[in-house]
């Protein structure tokens, strides 16, 4: 993975090579991200980019061992670690489970999709539904992994996916290796929830935001990395709210799309109509969506709908970029929305999201979410 395969995160690859060139690598690194949107498709191009041979106009050169090693995620410097749990393709007491046993199902994964969701994740590695954790036997592995010196005289790296399923007493075994790492060891977190990183860790690590993509940067990777219909692409990207591996999702799973499109829709509908009852039960629906990524999904489709209708009542429908399939129910409700209602609904909606990351009740989330539009409209 070199930074010239990457699409996005141009501010961010500028940070990072900069980083390199100076040589001054912080000891350990947190990227956070929303989920799917590239952070470890960033860290391994950062750790090409550190470990190449020959460098060359700001990329690594793709041809080199550690290139090819790193590409292929066989280089003996790093050890990827992320929470495991027993499943159905590796058994065991949790507390003994480290990621070896794991590893050809995550670099499977990853070779696969650098962009995949927690959800996938945890499908890949046999326990789907349930939650993993990083556990002190993995600590231990981690400890000793860094314990060996560097066969490659590089960089050894510790790549940690979503810390903050790490157990504190493995944070605490791990501390001093974080603050106080031996010569060319570089730790990379890559979080999804930094306020849940104990503190002892996050304030040890240099915080890079990775920021979600643009809907045309997701399009234009969809068709470029993964061979999507441009069309299709577009329709995914506007659901995705910056995540490809949100928009994989859901191409993976068209009907669902569908459905959240046609969801938003009759929910705007009703609640044109002023019919309270109706608005309710699609509220209901809402709720009934079979995952949090779907409803995620749901608030981030509802959010580019609203940018929609917004331009639109403002005459600039040139910018709106509105889907041929939604033009004619973006103009219909531009017209008979009022002029502040889009405004209020995306703060209704950006709050539905983050309580949905919280894992508040769906029902009372989404029952919420339409008691409060129907005020404002």
């Amino acid at each position: 993975m070199r930074f010239s395969e990457l699409i996005g995160h141009a501010d961010t690859i500028r940070a990072l090579t900069a980083m390199a060139d100076s040589g001054r690598v912080p000891h350990a690194m947190m990227l956070y991200e929303n989920d799917g949107c590239g952070a470890l498709a960033l860290a391994l191009a950062f750790l090409q980019y550190l470990s190449c041979a020959d460098r060359q106009e700001g990329d690594a050169c793709g041809r080199c061992v550690p290139c090819n090693q790193i590409a292929k995620l066989i280089y003996p410097g790093i050890r990827f670690t992320f929470p495991v749990t027993s499943g159905t393709k590796v058994s065991g007491a949790v507390k003994d489970l480290t990621c070896d046993p794991f590893a050809p199902y995550w670099r499977e994964l990853v070779l696969e999709n650098p962009y995949f969701l927690e959800s996938e994740l945890s499908a890949a590695l046999g326990f789907e539904k349930k939650s993993g954790i990083i556990a002190v036997a993995e600590g231990k592995a981690i400890l000793q992994k860094l314990s060996l010196a560097s066969v490659t005289g590089g960089y050894r790296a510790i790549v940690m996916y979503l810390p903050e399923k790490m157990n504190r007493q493995t944070a605490n075994m791990l501390l001093k290796a974080i603050e106080e790492p031996s010569e060319g060891t570089l730790f990379i977190l890559i979080t999804h929830a930094p306020e849940s990183v104990l503190q002892t860790i996050s304030s040890r690590c240099q915080a890079i935001r990775v920021l979600p993509l643009s809907r045309e940067e997701v399009a234009r990777a969809l068709v470029e990395r993964f061979g999507k219909d441009p069309s299709d692409a577009a329709a995914a990207a506007a659901l995705a709210g910056g995540s490809i591996g949100a928009a994989l999702h859901l191409l993976s799973e068209k009907e669902e799309t569908t459905a959240i499109r046609e969801l938003f829709q009759q929910l705007i509908r009703n609640l044109i109509a002023r019919d309270f009852k109706a608005s309710l039960e699609s509220g209901e629906a809402i709720a009934a969506l079979d995952s949090r990524e779907k409803q995620k999904s749901f608030c981030a489709y509802a959010g580019t709908s609203l940018r929609q209708i917004f331009l639109v009542q403002q005459g600039m429908e040139a910018v709106a970029g509105i889907p041929p399939s939604d033009e004619a129910f973006v103009r219909e409700a531009a017209a008979r929305l009022g002029k502040s209602f889009c405004r209020k609904a995306m703060d209704v909606l950006s709050k539905a999201g983050l309580l949905i990351d919280r894992n508040v009740a769906q029902k009372i989330v989404f029952t919420n979410m339409v008691d409060r539009l129907f005020i404002s409209i």
